[in-house]
């Protein structure tokens, strides 16, 4: 899956679909398309002026665009890190446990883990893997 693709299925064939699996790279594809558009709005931001509020620790002021961008795709990154999840066979419901601080480090390796297949090598309870899947 390219960068394309992976963007086009987050935010167009599955915006809000938390069922199913998705593959390593739709979810680092995804990912790089949310950082590299989080810096191109904030430049926008900075350039146009639509910055407000005070600046948080690193200078950085909030901008409207950015802000306008990070809440049109809140819905697709909560679904496709569920399904990335559900790709390595945990339940969604673990992408809450960053908040806990250590738990960055286990939710990084399940988020760049190879899934681990069963016996015929495609499916968990959470369907099948979404690479064979592709035509």
């Amino acid at each position: 899956m390219n960068m394309k693709e992976a963007v086009t299925s987050a935010l167009v064939k599955k915006y809000a679909t938390i069922e199913g699996r998705a593959s390593r790279s739709e979810f680092w594809w995804f990912t790089l398309f949310l950082v590299l558009g989080g810096i191109l709005f904030d430049v926008l931001d900075a350039v146009l002026g639509w910055q407000f509020g005070e600046p948080d620790i690193f200078g950085n002021r909030p901008g409207v665009l950015n802000l306008l961008f990070n809440l049109a795709v809140l819905v697709p990154i909560v679904c496709v890190t569920a399904r990335r999840l559900h790709d390595v066979n945990r339940s969604g419901w673990w992408m809450l446990i960053p908040l806990t601080v250590i738990g960055i480090i286990p939710y990084f390796y399940w988020t760049v883990k190879k899934p681990e297949d069963n016996e015929e090598g495609r499916e968990n309870k959470w369907g099948t893997n979404p690479l064979l899947d592709e035509d």
